[in-house]
């Protein structure tokens, strides 16, 4: 936690510095721009976390932490219809549960692409890479999660995550 604290203190500042500099000669109008600008770069930084948790949290088995990422009607979906689609924390619970045990995922987040909508929505796209167990042989699958956010209480959780699979089979070792 420490860390987190530390970059986030630097990215302040050094985000704080570019910032003045940019809108010095600006005014009162400087200021508001400036704070919103600063504001846009936290909530880029505080999104792009959310990927990263969620990959963690599969990895380390987190129940807990992988449903609190989440809208309390958070949902996920994917392309592949042999695959689980649910809504709800509850919900969400129950399906990466036996998901975790049965499959084994082992997730890597790549390139992602932050859209803000507003002060409490955004959307964005991340690629990813898993490393699963099906049918007891193992598998790899790559695609990319469409996904919406939404602040809630002054923290980002995902509203949504549609898993978009481009490719996925056995892997031969």
């Amino acid at each position: 936690m420490a860390i987190e604290i530390a970059a986030y203190s630097d990215i302040y500042r050094i985000v704080t510095d570019l910032l003045i500099i940019h809108f010095h000669k600006e005014g009162a109008m400087a200021a508001k721009s400036m704070e919103a600008a600063l504001q846009a770069v936290i909530d880029r930084e505080e999104i792009r976390t959310l990927p990263v948790r969620y990959c963690d949290t599969v990895w380390q088995k987190d129940l807990d932490g992988y449903v609190n990422l989440f809208t309390e009607d958070g949902s996920i979906s994917t392309s592949d219809s042999s695959l689980p689609a649910t809504t709800g924390r509850e919900n969400l619970r129950k399906m990466i549960g036996t998901g975790l045990d049965e499959m084994k995922p082992r997730p890597f987040i790549h390139n992602h692409v932050v859209e803000l909508l507003g002060p409490d929505r955004a959307k964005g796209r991340c690629y990813i890479e898993v490393k699963l167990v099906r049918n007891g042989k193992k598998h790899a699958m790559a695609g990319w999660y469409n996904d919406e956010y939404a602040k809630v209480n002054g923290e980002w959780k995902f509203k949504s995550r549609h898993i978009v699979i481009d490719s996925a089979g056995p892997v031969n070792e």
